[in-house]
């Protein structure tokens, strides 16, 4: 944080503009809004609780990046004996900049949380079509389901709660969110890896027993798009976790040069822009599966 520059936090800022932007115009799009009433007939309740749950984190993540953004520009820089010019650090910085601190890390906190519940429901989602057989088709009786529902409550609670209990402290309060929330990105993104490995078997499968074109192409596309979505979603959670690590060592090496920190955290940056982007495209497109799975 205070030993980012502003750059970094500009570059976070242009990025999810653009997610926004971009999630605006698909919204437009595929359905004029539609898809956001609550009673819009087509969809499922859980389809459109996944569908809000993920929107709300674009919006957290944008006040997280611009927040930060406009604290950072307005500090700026300072002369430090044996250090040379660095950021403002954060002990100096007026006492409104101080008090936005806290907010601002529940807002990645909770857009972390939030995109782990979306996360976690494609992984468990895909596990379930893949693995499932004639016997079970139910999506919402299945044990997938249910390791959704758990896993979702334990997210959405601990990764605010990690940024509550290290309050105190601004530097550790940030490692620990950020190594809160990379290890849980990382986890659940090393899993998929097993899902993209049996599509290609599963796609062969639905051949033999002659299911239409149609559902092949479009579950080759949502291949496809998983194995981006997982490269970047490595690009993601990777940096950022190295940088928590290190932001939790006594001395640390990567944090105390600005360009370790920018290099990775702008990686970060791009690597969640183009990720979350897929997801939208992946997730307000209609998955015709089986009734029940949506």
């Amino acid at each position: 944080m205070s030993h980012s520059t502003p750059a970094t936090y500009l570059v976070w800022s242009i990025l999810a503009s653009m997610l926004g932007i971009f999630l605006l115009f698909h919204l437009w799009s595929f359905d004029r809004f539609k898809c956001l009433r609550w009673n819009q007939g087509s969809q499922g309740a859980f389809k459109r609780v996944m569908t809000y749950s993920y929107l709300i984190s674009i919006p957290l993540l944008l006040a997280y990046a611009i927040g930060f953004c406009i604290i950072k520009y307005s500090e700026g820089y300072m002369v430090l004996p044996g250090f040379g010019i660095i950021p403002v650090p954060h002990e100096l910085w007026v006492p409104v900049h101080q008090h936005a601190i806290l907010p601002l890390y529940l807002c990645i906190a909770m857009a972390w949380a939030l995109e782990m519940v979306t996360h976690l429901e494609e992984l468990c989602f895909w596990l379930f079509v893949v693995n499932a057989g004639s016997a079970q088709r139910d999506w919402f009786r299945s044990l997938y389901f249910k390791t959704w529902a758990v896993g979702s409550v334990v997210a959405v609670v601990y990764m605010p709660l990690v940024t509550i209990f290290t309050r105190a402290d601004p530097l550790k309060c940030e490692a620990y969110t950020f190594l809160a929330g990379s290890l849980g990105s990382l986890s659940l993104t090393l899993w998929f890896i097993p899902v993209l490995h049996l599509f290609p078997p599963f796609l062969k499968g639905l051949r033999r027993e002659g299911v239409d074109m149609a559902t092949i192409v479009r579950l080759t596309k949502f291949h496809e798009l998983n194995t981006i979505r997982v490269v970047f979603r490595l690009l993601f959670a990777l940096p950022l976790l190295i940088l928590a690590a290190d932001g939790m060592r006594p001395h640390q090496h990567i944090n105390d040069t600005m360009i370790g920190t920018d290099l990775l955290t702008m990686i970060a940056g791009i690597g969640v822009t183009v990720s979350s982007g897929l997801t939208l495209v992946v997730r307000l497109r209609p998955r015709r599966i089986s009734p029940t799975a949506t």
